[in-house]
């Protein structure tokens, strides 16, 4: 099975909006209400909050395709509007990484992952971070795999009127 890594285009927008809204449900489904579930989709994943991120060009977002087929995406860009102190370098924030459910365990999270880590060598980053749920366990032995610590530092992630906490975690580049 080979994994194609590919920029998402505008053109894509349906199909990224489509998945990213299955794919976060299916990661956080039962963590709150079903209404606040419902409406945290509808704002940070409708087609047209997904064509104001694939249309800016500073906003990296990348299929995994296997056979042409999306079963995964990243996106990533340079932003410390959420997390001040990575100010102090020139650090880039993994905002997503989703691949649906049934490529699960298929090595399609770890091509992303090793693709943003090339991607923030090549272009000299020497911070790469991401918020990640405090109680997504899972997810947290995933980036310790590829060196990602705990920064100590947590922020808000309520979805709807339910309150989360995600937990900061950093990785230094050499």
């Amino acid at each position: 099975m080979e994994v194609t890594i590919r920029r998402t285009l505008l053109a894509d927008a349906p199909v990224l909006s489509k998945m990213a809204k299955q794919t976060f449900y299916n990661t956080f489904t039962g963590t709150c209400t079903e209404e606040d579930m419902q409406a945290f989709l509808e704002q940070y994943y409708n087609l047209e909050q997904i064509k104001k991120e694939l249309s800016n060009q500073d906003d990296y977002c990348f299929f995994a395709e296997i056979n042409g087929e999306p079963v995964g995406y990243i996106r990533f860009m340079e932003d410390s509007s959420n997390f001040a102190e990575v100010n102090k370098w020139k650090s880039l924030e993994l905002k997503r990484l989703y691949v649906l459910k049934e490529y699960h365990g298929k090595g399609i999270a770890h091509k992303l992952m090793e693709f943003f880590i090339a991607f923030a060598e090549h272009h000299q980053y020497k911070l790469v971070w991401l918020g990640v749920w405090e109680y997504n366990i899972r997810a947290q032995k995933f980036y310790s795999k590829y060196g990602f610590v705990n920064s100590g530092h947590t922020h808000d992630f309520p979805i709807g009127n339910t309150p989360q906490m995600d937990i900061y975690l950093w990785r230094f580049l050499e």
